[in-house]
């Protein structure tokens, strides 16, 4: 809609986790490295939390596309507390037939597929995301899955991702063998005031467009009002070149993004400080 007048190839702020688009913060960076740590140690779990809209799933999205050639993915974003099993899924997403095969059946498919793609030079990775939503007796079956070995080869690694309330699920007692296991444990924070602009900026560039299409009291405004969390940021600015494109604003400037904030947040569905009107880059809490 607006990326012609803007000038850009394609959205910049779109909500879809695309690696293409990922903001090295801190935080984000010792993700990576951990990530690319614990695949070359072949290590069985990794866990990897953070707020609603901190970028856990585009972290990991950009980390296995760094690996595609070397992994086979299998990617369940759909689990809740009555999916039952996790093997189907896990057989589904690896693009394996499930069709009405007994339990015994299933891991037979699974257990072949696993042991022809480290043949093959390629590790199966499984990714749980929303892993908070996957009851004890889940996890506890993704503990004994990830038992699979040839020889001393290890033929799964099992990342899982969730908020924060993870955490408190794998610190019960019945969890604590899979505890044991998760080599890897980081937790992603929201973006600070300076990464915020360099976040900004580095998904404007990316998407072809100026350096300055937003001002610097307009990201001041874009922080203030999210707290740097990325999806919140990602939702204001977007909403601010569409509000741009209506009024042909060649820049997004401070006025354009207050104005945002307050049409958003009075819908009651963002969780945005809102701007004090008519006090020039004050904030309260709304």
């Amino acid at each position: 809609m607006y990326e012609t007048f803007y000038e850009l190839r394609e959205k910049p702020f779109a909500l879809s986790p695309d690696p293409a688009y990922l903001y090295p913060a801190r935080r984000h960076r010792h993700a990576l490295t951990l990530l690319e740590y614990v695949f070359s140690e072949a290590a069985a779990f990794s866990l990897l939390t953070g707020e609603v809209g901190c970028g856990k799933t585009t972290v990991v999205t950009h980390f296995l596309e760094r690996f595609r050639a070397r992994v086979c993915v299998a990617f369940i974003t759909s689990l809740h507390p009555g999916s039952g099993h996790l093997l189907p899924w896990i057989v589904e997403s690896l693009g394996l037939e499930v069709g009405q095969a007994p339990p015994a059946e299933l891991f037979r498919r699974f257990l072949t597929h696993a042991k022809s793609q480290y043949q093959a030079g390629r590790r199966v990775v499984l990714v749980i995301d929303e892993a908070q939503n996957v009851p004890v007796q889940g996890l506890e079956e993704l503990r004994v899955l990830s038992n699979l070995n040839l020889g001393k080869q290890l033929l799964l690694q099992i990342i899982l991702i969730g908020q924060p309330e993870l955490r408190a699920t794998l610190s019960l007692p019945a969890l604590r063998q899979l505890a044991q296991r998760i080599s890897m444990d980081h937790h992603l924070e929201a973006l600070q005031p300076d990464e915020t602009e360099s976040y900004i900026r580095h998904r404007v560039s990316i998407a072809g467009g100026r350096g300055d299409l937003f001002t610097a009291e307009a990201i001041h405004l874009v922080y203030a009002a999210t707290g740097g969390v990325p999806r919140l940021v990602n939702i204001v600015c977007d909403t601010a070149l569409v509000y741009g494109f209506s009024e042909r604003r060649a820049q997004i400037d401070a006025e354009l993004v207050e104005q945002v904030i307050q049409d958003r947040a009075e819908g009651g569905l963002l969780p945005l400080t809102v701007p004090v009107r008519g006090v020039p880059g004050s904030v309260a809490a709304g």
